[in-house]
């Protein structure tokens, strides 16, 4: 990722964070809608899940420049999610979840631009957790 991108990453996100539960909700409504399959994955009560995605959004958009920081906790949770029955090809449907929802939260300020940096963000982010489980099935 460019620099640039990851200004423009988490000047989004910072427009974001605000409605982070309506986000959340739109998230998850979107990503149920799409893969109706993933449901059962989750909890009935969505509430905790809701702010565990916000919080490690987050911390990803912020550590964006800090490799070092943000590529373990991703490693880790790319892992925890074996546990859940998480599949590589769940990924895609949540990568297109998050960028409805972006578009969605930022109106007109989801620009082309931005919208290519948080498709390269969230590359980043499901391929490190994606080779984390990996490790693991081996």
């Amino acid at each position: 990722m460019t620099p640039h991108q990851v200004k423009l990453v988490q000047e989004s996100f910072g427009k974001v964070r605000p409605i982070a539960e309506a986000a959340a909700d739109l998230f998850y409504g979107r990503l149920f809608e799409i893969a109706p399959q993933v449901r059962p994955m989750f909890p009935d009560d969505m509430k905790e899940q809701k702010k565990k995605l916000m919080a490690m959004l987050g911390l990803a958009v912020a550590n964006l420049d800090k490799p070092e920081t943000v590529v373990p906790a991703l490693q880790s949770l790319g892992r925890q999610h074996v546990a859940f029955g998480t599949q590589a090809a769940h990924y895609e449907p949540v990568g297109a979840a998050l960028l409805w929802t972006l578009e969605q939260g930022l109106g007109p300020e989801f620009t082309p631009e931005v919208r290519e940096a948080w498709v390269e963000t969230y590359g980043i982010v499901a391929d490190t957790m994606k080779a984390a489980a990996a490790e693991l099935q081996r």
